[in-house]
């Protein structure tokens, strides 16, 4: 007991010169030492928050949506366009119902496919990334990609007999008309697959959906028409479904829609399993890494010269019963409650740090929430912090060790 008392006073000690030194403004150098470990960890938390995006699940972003309801095994996914994996059947009527809920504002199914595209105008001919939607009466964007050229709804679909009127309507997204040099009222045509009939450029985008290799090369039509061209019309299947709603309750009633998938959310802290891809890994290795040097030598010499500045102060503790023991643990003391200050700083700025990123990322590259938020950043930072605290208090400790009493005195 009486040990247990003895270490709680000298940490009140140690709490007392700290906040006295600052109150006094005499404190610069723990300032110093704060900033040290709050920019270290700020740079792990922000670098840490994009190693997460890049890792996290990659469903197809439309302007106005706020979730996503993708097959269970796509969770793991890394990339944009899965080929050949499971995919949501009876796709048009749960669209239709989801429309119909007053607090769904809008929801298309996603049907995705990687096809040769040829231009005859041009004659070239290049792989892109076809995708099938349901447009709406307002302007959406899906895969960057404006849906405003089309005509609303799925005519051709016709409740399931696909024999409905052909609108042959397509949008190109910039990266797909630069590859094909298509121009607005150009025809395209799907040279491989079964159907031969001929569509018309609608209108070429603006917009893009941009990755880390660039923008993607995009044609968006409309989805009975995409399941007839690649003969995929038995079960009416898609890849995705986009739901924009303005509650978000509506997100329990999307999970009973299927069995076996996933809603995943737009932006929020991140919930999707980590890919073992190297890159991101990398990325948060050398964050990790960058913070524990950087922190600890922040603090390691701003506390050096902390004690070299005060040794007196540390004689008089000795002269008055302090042991060798009680000052090395004032001194750890001292070190751990300057880090925490800085690593509370440092999460608060880090925060800030990935709403920065995401916000320069969408307004140049075009590219929502590349930098994703999660709770598992927080305990990140503590064992950071822990090891920066443990690693800068061996030099502090030392020179404790070294403090001669009688010469500094005298």
């Amino acid at each position: 007991m009486g040990r247990r008392h003895r270490y709680v006073g000298i940490l009140r000690l140690a709490v007392s010169r700290l906040w006295g030194r600052l109150r006094q403004g005499d404190g610069r150098q723990l300032l110093v030492s704060i900033l040290g470990v709050a920019i270290a960890i700020m740079v792990m938390v922000t670098v840490g928050g994009v190693a997460l995006g890049l890792t996290s699940q990659s469903a197809i972003q439309g302007e106005d949506v706020d979730y996503w309801i993708v097959p269970e095994d796509r969770t793991a996914s890394s990339i944009a366009v899965s080929v050949d994996s499971a995919q949501l059947g009876g796709t048009h009527a749960v669209s239709e119902r989801l429309n119909r809920n007053p607090e769904v504002a809008y929801a298309t199914p996603v049907l995705l496919q990687v096809l040769q595209v040829n231009a005859p105008t041009s004659n070239t001919s290049e792989y892109l990334i076809v995708a099938g939607v349901i447009p709406g009466e307002e302007d959406r964007e899906i895969l960057g990609t404006s849906t405003a050229p089309l005509t609303p709804g799925d005519p051709h679909y016709a409740n399931g007999s696909y024999d409905g009127p052909w609108t042959g309507e397509v949008v190109a997204s910039g990266a797909a008309a630069e590859l094909l040099e298509l121009e607005e009222g150009d025809a395209v045509t799907f040279p491989r697959q079964q159907s031969n009939r001929t569509l018309h450029v609608e209108n070429v985008s603006a917009g893009s959906y941009t990755t880390g290799a660039g923008p993607l090369p995009v044609v968006l039509m409309h989805q009975s028409e995409l399941q007839t061209m690649t003969d995929s019309t038995n079960g009416d299947p898609a890849d995705q479904i986009l739901v924009s709603t303005t509650r978000a309750g509506v997100k329990s009633q999307l999970e009973d829609l299927y069995p076996r998938t996933t809603v995943i959310a737009k932006g929020g802290v991140a919930g999707q399993e980590v890919s073992t891809s190297s890159l991101p890994v990398a990325i948060a290795v050398t964050a990790l890494l960058t913070a524990v040097v950087v922190g600890t030598l922040f603090v390691a010499t701003m506390m050096g010269l902390e004690l070299h500045a005060n040794r007196r102060r540390l004689a008089v503790l000795t002269t008055i019963g302090y042991q060798t023991r009680s000052r090395a643990f004032l001194v750890v003391a001292e070190t751990f409650i300057l880090t925490l200050c800085g690593t509370v700083c440092g999460i608060l700025l880090g925060i800030g740090g990935i709403q920065l990123t995401n916000l320069l990322a969408e307004q140049y590259l075009g590219v929502q929430s590349v930098a994703l938020f999660d709770l598992r950043l927080v305990l990140a930072a503590g064992i950071v912090a822990t090891i920066i605290a443990v690693s800068a208090s061996l030099y502090p400790v030392w020179l404790t060790r070294r403090t001669d009493v009688l010469e500094v005195l005298g």
